[in-house]
């Protein structure tokens, strides 16, 4: 079901940016937080969202586009993950540049930020230049923000390295939060403003929408995918004080806009004055909806989602107790529950099943399900010869290509002589997980018309839903990353006592 007309949006935001850049009548720059590409979180609470449809809007506009890309010193120093892609945000630099290129606009500019000196942001700026892109060090500026006359002066935001650009719109963005783009965005103004040019600021941001509930489930999602920093939304009192209209924000941002309105005052000697956050954003997300309904349904499970995930990362050890409290307490807030997501009782049903069963015999078992696309739901379960998510996924394949699910889609013979293989490889397990069944599986389809016929079906995969009753391996995570599958995991490692793992 679509609950997003990307067309639509794609009207509303580019018209909204060029009125702003007119009102402005300068340089525009333009913050741009959450993802410009590959924005799953968007395009799973807002069904029908194209995933890149924010950067056919600035394909609209890259006649005149320049675009700068900020990276904080310490991300690349502590090889901070993008989790959706499973790459460090220095690596994700290097493929946002390639991105750009693919849609015909130019990224060659990196400001690296808050630089004190790091020898892995040095190295990184070394391979950057080395091809052909130009990068320009920022340094903290002591008493950042609050000491404004410190900061709007040539010791502040003039200590900074102009960056030169030449297009009316400056895109600013980064591979994610804390990188700097704000204060990138703002020594820039600085610099055009004391030569004598016209310049000013504005943030595209997502979420939350300003125009929806503060209590719509897409708003509450969003808390729950800033969890780990505790934003919270929040009703902006600058917008209501001055339009008597309700608007949506969050905390951050309301907390800091009188600074923020103080600093741009003090660049721009009061040429342009914002009353509000919502003043600030150019963001049209919600004027792209077009059934509340579904996109509530899509939030909710969402919300869900990113309950589990932080319980897995807690597990892991990569993630807080704070973290899976604040996940919790925001699922709780919005009225739901684990079992609310479809797959879970699936997956634990089919855990239930496979112990009651005996179904391993080497003593660990896992089960996952899938919910596909019609509603019909698919189990599976670990066995000597795959793991739980390599089962699944040919359960599922089988289902969708009407092959009776007593069929072999690799010989047997082939999978025994892999197992050989990785014994002699001294590998610590030796059934498959998902990324090398499909392998596998691609390997039959030319000598077997039964693998072939099911290998076909295996775009429809993408975007089901899935649940597993321990933490994917990374063999597994990948494949199921790469199939497009959104998958929710019990905060458990495999283990022989698999009710409790």
């Amino acid at each position: 079901m679509i609950g997003f007309d990307n067309d639509k949006y794609l009207r509303e935001q580019t018209e909204f940016i060029t009125k702003r850049k007119e009102m402005i009548n300068g340089r525009l720059y333009l913050e741009c937080g959450g993802k410009l590409l590959f924005d799953y979180h968007a395009a799973r609470i807002l069904p029908g969202f194209d995933t890149n449809v924010k950067m056919r809007v600035f394909q609209t506009l890259k006649d005149s586009l320049d675009v700068i890309i900020c990276i904080n010193a310490a991300d690349i120093e502590h090889r901070k993950m993008r989790s959706d892609f499973g790459i460090t945000y220095d690596t994700d630099v290097f493929k946002m540049i390639d991105d750009f290129a693919a849609w015909d606009i130019k990224a060659d500019k990196v400001v690296i930020t808050r630089f004190t000196g790091e020898k892995s942001a040095l190295n990184f700026a070394d391979m950057l230049q080395r091809r052909n892109v130009k990068v320009w060090f920022h340094k903290p500026i002591p008493g950042y923000p609050e000491n404004v006359d410190y900061v709007v002066s040539e010791n502040g935001y003039g200590s900074n390295p102009y960056i030169p650009v030449e297009s009316d719109v400056v895109i600013v963005t980064a591979p994610g939060p804390g990188s700097g783009k704000l204060a990138t965005c703002l020594s820039q103004v600085f610099h055009e403003c004391s030569s004598g040019r016209r310049a000013g600021y504005a943030k595209y941001e997502s979420f939350p929408i300003w125009n929806l509930p503060i209590d719509h489930p897409v708003n509450i999602a969003y808390e729950a995918a800033t969890a780990d920093i505790g934003d919270y939304n929040q009703i902006d009192p600058f917008y209501l004080s001055s339009t008597g209209k309700i608007a949506v924000n969050y905390n951050r941002d309301v907390q800091a806009v009188p600074l923020l309105k103080s600093i741009l005052d003090r660049i721009t000697r009061g040429d342009i004055q914002y009353n509000s956050p919502t003043d600030m954003g150019v963001n049209r997300l919600g004027f792209g909806i077009i059934d509340d309904n579904v996109v509530r349904e899509a939030a909710r499970q969402e919300i869900i989602r990113r309950y589990y995930r932080s319980a897995c990362e807690y597990a892991q050890g990569i993630g807080t107790k704070e973290t899976v409290q604040r996940s919790r307490a925001i699922m709780d807030k919005a009225g739901l529950s684990e079992d609310m997501r479809p797959t879970v009782p699936v997956a634990r049903a089919a855990l239930e099943d496979a112990i009651r069963r005996g179904k391993n015999k080497d003593g660990i078992t896992c089960a996952a399900s899938l919910q596909l696309k019609d509603g019909r739901m698919v189990s599976g379960h670990n066995s000597a010869l795959m793991h739980a998510s390599s089962a699944l996924v040919f359960n599922a394949l089988k289902v969708l290509a009407g092959i009776d699910k007593s069929i072999e889609l690799i010989p047997r013979e082939v999978l025994n002589s892999i197992r050989q293989m990785k014994k002699v490889l001294n590998e610590r397990g030796i059934s498959l997980n998902l990324d090398e069944a499909l392998i596998c599986l691609a390997m039959s389809a030319p000598i077997n018309p039964v693998a072939k016929k099911a290998l076909a079906c295996l775009p429809q995969l993408r975007g089901c839903e899935s649940h597993m009753s321990h933490i994917p391996s990374a063999g597994d995570s990948s494949g199921l990353r790469k199939l497009g599958i959104n998958v929710t995991s019990e905060p458990k490692f495999p283990s022989t006592n698999a009710r409790n793992f």
